[in-house]
């Protein structure tokens, strides 16, 4: 609606919103959840930005330390890891689709998670099976969630040899 200014009346039209720079577009972004470099930029292209403003603002962030891909991506590796029933290869694909380097991924991940992996593919057979059930449906549906062979196998027979509840 639009505001006309009337005699001996103080009420002015409002100014128009100036568009938000992408600087702080970005922030908003930020403050909602931890991004990537490569999603914020993204996200700020779909937003109408020009890449020159945009790259002055990624700079910006970065040089204030609002932006760190290594951190980010270990401080959501971690999160995920030690949160999640997903196996690491899941937990790598989704970083990856969150924007993280595959190399960044990759050196998030421990040198020995077999144990770690063993008790994550225990959850999701507890949540889907019973210990009794087909032992090559609790295979295929381990492997189908990106689980290593040698983990399937020891989760599996763990599993099934677990009393009945």
């Amino acid at each position: 609606m639009k505001y006309e200014r009337e005699e001996g009346n103080d009420t002015a039209s409002p100014k128009k919103r100036s568009k938000k720079t992408a600087l702080m577009a970005a922030v908003d972004i930020l403050a909602r959840q931890e991004q990537s470099e490569k999603k914020l930029r993204e996200k700020l292209a779909r937003k109408g930005y020009e890449d020159g403003e945009i790259q002055r603002a990624v700079d910006r962030l970065v040089e204030m330390h609002y932006l760190n891909d290594a951190e980010a991506c270990a401080r959501q590796f971690a999160f995920l890891y030690e949160e999640s029933r997903s196996s690491v290869r899941q937990i790598c694909v989704k970083l990856m689709q969150r924007g993280f380097d595959s190399g960044l991924v990759r050196d998030c991940i421990p040198p020995d998670s077999f144990e770690r992996e063993t008790q994550a593919a225990l959850r999701v057979l507890s949540l889907r099976f019973k210990p009794s059930a087909d032992q090559q449906k609790m295979k295929a549906n381990l492997y189908s969630k990106g689980f290593d062979s040698s983990v399937i196998r020891a989760a599996v027979d763990a599993f099934a040899a677990s009393p009945e509840h």
